[in-house]
């Protein structure tokens, strides 16, 4: 039986794992802009294995059932399966976010012997010329492929993500057939976060507009989905969402995804403890470090934690303190809106550039302030988190 932790504190539900500083690909859309490493030499930090173990120790003491693996790219952790044998001999649910690259066989194997494991891998094309101009690495779109495939043959089903662009807003329909013909288990859309180079892709023009964002999430959730061979969502604010694809019970609902920031912490590959990733490039946001940091002390005192155990949803700003569905959205993703802004209260993105141009749902509107004073909706079947969502 999992402790639980002390009453004034929220349960640890999940740890984020930066594994790694650095990325085999130099993706143009990256939030996190991880340095390269194009050789079989690691430059940047990796995660201590020792110190992982440590942490997932003392997790366990406030709650701890799930680590997500992410990076940089999990895979290029010279200690991976190490890291895997940590998360099997605590009994944790294992989540891994990959492009896909080095899964091999033998890591697909390894993967598939973790009960309920979830593994994304990354495919922004339906063939090489569109996949390797988001990801910058000639052979990345055949060695994804084939990643996805050793997983599917190990008897994973995994996620595909595609980041929606221009290069690629046309391969959407196609790559619906492609997840079902790989075996994939679920594909998502994802929309491309204007930070690090993401940011840039924006200035650019090279991402959809807020009009074609939402008329694109409209055509997912009305013609997509209804006619998908595998389970399809369209990463966009749950505003913007069917209200029968959010609390319905028919073979498309799937709930409504939120971030899981209350009950989740990051550790970064140099061992920080942080708000998510963001503490990579906003040292504001990390807590303190595993080697001399009880994780418990981060945990019940860290003073960011406990401002937004205290002030979501109520202290929300812009559209976000208006909309009906703050409950469950917590404005989409708090570290992203605090890189944009400086500000943990920051409306999302999306949703403000929908205001601007007119295009919020009016219908997802408190008429007043009467629902400011509202708590998070507690954890349900329709308050899950994107991965739970989206398997």
């Amino acid at each position: 039986m999992t402790p639980s932790p002390p009453a004034a504190t929220p349960r640890l539900a999940q740890l984020y794992c930066y594994l790694t500083a650095g990325c085999n690909l130099r993706c143009r859309h990256c939030y996190l802009a991880p340095a390269w490493e194009p050789g079989a030499e690691l430059v940047q930090p990796c995660l201590d294995v020792g110190l992982f173990a440590d942490v997932v120790r003392q997790g366990k003491e406030l709650g701890l059932t799930a680590v997500k693996l992410t990076g940089g790219e999990p895979l290029l952790h010279p200690r991976f399966a190490d890291i895997v044998a940590v998360a099997r001999e605590h009994e944790l649910r294992l989540i891994v976010e990959t492009n896909g690259v080095l899964c091999t066989p033998q890591v697909a194997a390894l993967l598939a012997a973790e009960p309920g494991a979830f593994v994304s891998v990354s495919l922004d094309g339906i063939d090489a010329a569109t996949h390797e101009h988001v990801r910058r690495v000639r052979g990345s779109f055949e060695a994804a492929l084939a990643g996805v495939r050793n997983l599917v043959a190990a008897g994973l089903r995994p996620q595909l993500i595609m980041s929606v662009m221009r290069a690629n807003r046309a391969q959407m329909e196609p790559m619906v057939r492609l997840a079902a013909e790989v075996g994939a288990g679920s594909l998502k859309f994802n929309v491309v976060m204007p930070a690090q180079r993401g940011a840039a892709l924006h200035e650019s023009g090279e991402t959809l507009g807020i009009a074609e964002l939402v008329a694109t999430g409209r055509w997912v959730e009305e013609e997509l989905v209804p006619a998908a061979e595998v389970h399809v969502f369209y990463h966009q604010p749950p505003a913007f969402r069917p209200l029968g694809r959010l609390y319905g019970h028919d073979e498309h609902s799937d709930g409504c995804g939120r971030c899981g920031i209350l009950g989740m912490m990051g550790l970064l590959a140099d061992g920080s403890y942080a708000l998510c990733g963001v503490g990579v490039f906003a040292p504001e946001m990390v807590f303190g470090h595993a080697a001399r940091d009880p994780l418990a002390e981060v945990w019940e005192n860290a003073a960011v934690l406990n401002e937004l155990r205290e002030g979501l949803p109520q202290r929300l700003g812009g559209v976000c303190g208006r909309c009906l569905m703050k409950r469950v959205c917590l404005a989409g993703c708090i570290a992203h809106n605090y890189y944009a802004a400086r500000d943990l209260w920051a409306a999302h993105w999306y949703c403000e550039a929908a205001v601007a141009a007119g295009l919020f749902p009016e219908s997802r509107l408190y008429p007043t302030d009467a629902g400011s004073g509202l708590a998070p909706a507690p954890a349900s079947a329709h308050t899950q988190t994107y991965e739970e969502v989206a398997e």
